[in-house]
């Protein structure tokens, strides 16, 4: 057995068309695989970077372009059996040919292919061409066939199984690709060759187990022989003559678990599988890391509704989430390093479960691999977003072989634990006016309901199944119901205030989101307006969001100063946004009696956008991420609204229980004490407590001059309340005094505070777009002290690093 890996000597051509610009037409370009025309075409210098300015915009003829990727190879035969052309991923509607004969095709951006090519190959040099017919025409196509079906955005995208957000989003750009975007290569192979290998791991009372089944491919009625390894146990089996399948058990006696990050740590196993022939000659191997674990979804109905509770080792788990999206529009761009370094962000976050959306991709093996690694529990959306899909061939049935494909190869993951059918589809045909125009045309609801569960659970029974997000559990009950099963919550930023999170005690929250511009660094790198302006024609471009500017003002004139300037501006949408996702996961986490989880939209972006995203497309962290890791936080100190007054409400997400004195103090903003009380905490391992606070604290004498300060110790952050809004705050002019001094890989700035300070930030990507800093967002009182140390490679101006615009707070932009 050889495998022969084909990524070099490519090249790329356009099909000849009108809208081919005579600079490509006619042109062979270097091309890399794996890779992507835009990648290619943009390393040959002939596109501008469609992440800068408005240059997507020009950049609409690729996606109605037909492609031809060809390259020659040198071939020896071996005298194998069998020589297949293995594909494990074609961007999407491909023909492939090898020395001018067609030997395949392909329409399924997410499932690969293997083609039988051993009696079209030649002794020495041979051509192997794919050419990548257009996408748009494709789906057009099928479109007019089958019928238009609603969509949230108009793109024939619910029509071809490609990346669904290849084709816009209120996040990304319209960048409809097309390329060899995974390994292509030969195998060579005789006798037989493992063709599905899928470990169903599980606990049972105390022992993993791991059933493995396993198929095989045959090129002749051998009996055959294969054999398992895992944790020093060995298990073997036979597979008769003419027999294709087997299926082996593994014990393994009190092994140590796996768990999510936070509870535990995360032990993984060597599984190898190798198949043989009769005289024990080995003809194929196959090799994964598991990790022993079981996971169940708690639904059963109770006085609040149906819960949706994760389970993990028969622990419950709060979800502390993100929703994730590609990390790059061009996903061969993305590396291994990059998704490590994502992946410490969310875990610095206090992030312990990542939702890979529907609307992108099934993620690469290392992106598991990392989750597996970190202790990053994993939700897989099945790939349909926003739309009502055909259920019609030939997509029904590619939907249910790339199903199929991507269960197996996911299912040894410890990381995987729930499979969800789609994102907003069954909300969308009750709620988003589908009905009429569909006219009883198929929408999806077969696949949610029927072909996707009974996939997973011939395939994959270990981990549970949810039809959709949101969804409620029943089609009795409307799909977002928050006192059942999953729900979206996205009132907030289309058309009310960010307080009305409170209205919500949800059994689970899966979306919920707030907009904020990029990183300033990130703006001057992709955008040359000048001057910047909200409006400006780089930003004006890079918001996706229906009416999002008017959003983001409203939000603005809900809490804060009017800006005076861009700067202003910038800042204090970063902050709205921190604010609005801080107050709805605290608000939500101090229901955990009831809410379950919260999975915050989103992590990432894939360019540089304003958007919803704690980290931006440069991956430089927002403000948000601060308030994340602050809301996010093991121990979590927070003063909420209950009926009557206030409450102070802590929240114990670790493994051993807390108990601690804690005060809360009604301050003057000059830091002149009015009120305080002192309470004992005593909070078990995963529990909160809730303490109401006596009215000589919850009710100020002058609201606009007042807060709440609560500290219980080290262990947890410090919680605020604030009685007016900073709009309405009778704010001192900021006043501090600032010191710079060098440190080990950076510099240590101290503010000391004059002044109350609301939110002291600072911006140091302002002065060299590689540094970041270790916190933000902190509040002081007269006389505080806070330390942040810049991480940068050369030495900023202590000057430029202590004043307006980098260093902010919000009472720069206001005086009393």
């Amino acid at each position: 057995m050889t495998r022969q890996a084909l990524h070099e000597g490519w090249t790329l051509r356009a099909v000849p068309g009108p809208q081919v610009p005579a600079a490509i037409a006619g042109r062979a370009v270097p091309a890399t695989v794996p890779g992507c025309v835009h990648t290619d075409l943009l390393a040959a210098g002939l596109i501008p970077d469609p992440y800068l300015d408005d240059n997507e915009k020009g950049l609409a003829w690729i996606g109605r372009t037909d492609w031809v990727y060809e390259t020659t190879f040198d071939h020896q035969p071996g005298g194998d059996e069998r020589v297949d052309l293995v594909c494990a991923g074609l961007d999407t509607v491909a023909t492939l040919t090898l020395n001018g004969a067609e030997v395949g095709r392909a329409e399924n951006m997410h499932r690969g292919h293997r083609f039988d090519v051993r009696s079209r190959l030649v002794v020495g040099s041979n051509t192997l061409a794919v050419r990548f017919d257009s996408a748009y025409r494709y789906a057009e196509a099928q479109r007019d066939r089958l019928g238009d079906r609603p969509n949230a955005y108009p793109e024939p995208f619910p029509f071809i199984r490609k990346m669904a957000c290849n084709f816009g989003w209120d996040w990304g750009p319209t960048l409809v690709t097309a390329g060899i975007w995974q390994e292509i290569g030969l195998h060579a192979w005789s006798t037989a060759r493992l063709a599905v290998v899928r470990p169903l791991v599980t606990v049972e009372a105390g022992d993993g187990r791991v059933e493995l089944h396993v198929e095989v491919e045959r090129v002749g009625d051998a009996p055959l022989a294969v054999r398992a390894t895992v944790a020093g146990v060995t298990a073997e089996a036979s597979i008769p003559a003419g027999e294709r399948t087997a299926v082996l058990t593994l014990t393994v006696r009190d092994p140590a678990l796996w768990w999510p990050r936070g509870y535990g740590e995360q032990p993984l196993h060597p599984l190898e599988v190798t198949l043989h022939d009769a005289d024990a000659f080995p003809l194929d191997t196959w090799t994964r890391r598991i990790g022993f674990r079981s996971v169940r979804l708690d639904t059963t109905p109770d006085a609040h509704g149906t819960p949706f509770a994760l389970h993990v080792n028969d622990t419950p788990v709060f979800v502390r989430g993100v929703n994730w999206i590609p990390d790059d529009a061009f996903p061969t761009r993305i590396t291994r390093d990059r998704l490590a370094h994502r992946f410490r962000q969310a875990a610095d976050a206090n992030v312990n479960l990542l939702r890979v959306w529907g609307g992108g991709r099934y993620e690469s093996d290392d992106f598991y691999d990392l989750a597996d690694e970190a202790g990053l529990l994993v939700q897989q959306d099945f790939l349909f977003a926003c739309a009502a899909y055909p259920e019609e061939e030939p997509l029904g049935a590619e939907v249910a072989a790339e199903a199929a494909e991507q269960v197996v190869r996911l299912a040894s993951h410890a990381s995987l634990v729930l499979w969800t059918g789609n994102n907003e589809n069954i909300w969308g045909w009750h709620d988003w006016d589908w009905q009429e125009p569909l006219a009883g045309r198929s929408w999806g609801r077969g696949y949610y309901l029927d072909l996707l569960p009974r996939i997973v659970g011939e395939l994959d029974p270990t981990r549970p199944y949810w039809p959709g997000s949101p969804w409620s559990g029943s089609e009795q009950i409307h799909p977002n119901d928050p006192a059942h099963g999953t729900t979206h919550i996205w009132d907030v930023w289309n058309t009310d205030d960010y307080t009305k999170y409170r209205e919500y005690v949800p059994r689970f929250v899966a979306e919920f989101g707030y907009q904020a511009p990029p990183a300033y660094a990130t703006l001057r790198r992709a955008l040359s307006d000048d001057p910047l302006a909200p409006d400006s024609p780089g930003m004006a471009h890079h918001q996706k969001a229906i009416d999002g500017d008017a959003k983001l003002r409203r939000g603005l004139d809900a809490h804060l100063p009017a800006p005076a300037d861009f700067d202003d501006w910038h800042w204090l949408t970063q902050l709205n946004q921190a604010r609005a996702i801080q107050l709805a996961v605290e608000h939500f986490r101090s229901h955990r009696d009831v809410c379950a989880g919260t999975i915050v939209w989103q992590l990432n972006d894939c360019w540089p956008v304003t958007s919803w995203s704690a980290v931006d497309g440069d991956g430089r962290r927002k403000p948000l991420w601060y308030a994340l890791r602050r809301a996010y936080a093991d121990r979590l100190l927070t003063v909420q609204p209950r009926a009557g007054g206030l409450a102070l409400v802590a929240v114990n997400d670790g493994p051993v229980p807390w108990r601690a004195g804690a005060s809360v103090t009604r301050l003057t903003l000059a830091g002149e004490p009015r009120a305080k009380t002192t309470l004992e905490l005593d909070v078990a391992a995963y529990a909160r407590i809730e303490l109401a606070l006596p009215a000589e604290l919850a009710r100020p004498e002058e609201a606009r001059r007042e807060l709440l300060v609560a500290e219980a110790g080290d262990t947890a952050g410090r919680a605020l309340w604030f009685f007016a809004e900073d709009r309405d705050a009778h704010w001192p002019a900021a006043g501090y005094d600032a010191s710079v001094e060098p440190v080990d890989g950076g510099q240590r700035v101290r503010v000391t505070a004059r002044t109350v300070l609301r939110d002291v930030t600072l911006f140091p990507d302002r002065l060299d777009p590689a540094t970041e800093v270790d916190d933000a967002l902190v509040t002081l009182l007269p006389g505080e002290t806070a330390t942040f140390t810049v991480s940068t490679g050369v030495p900023l101006d202590p000057a430029a690093l202590t004043t307006r615009p980098v260093l902010r707070c919000v009472n720069d932009t206001v005086a009393d």
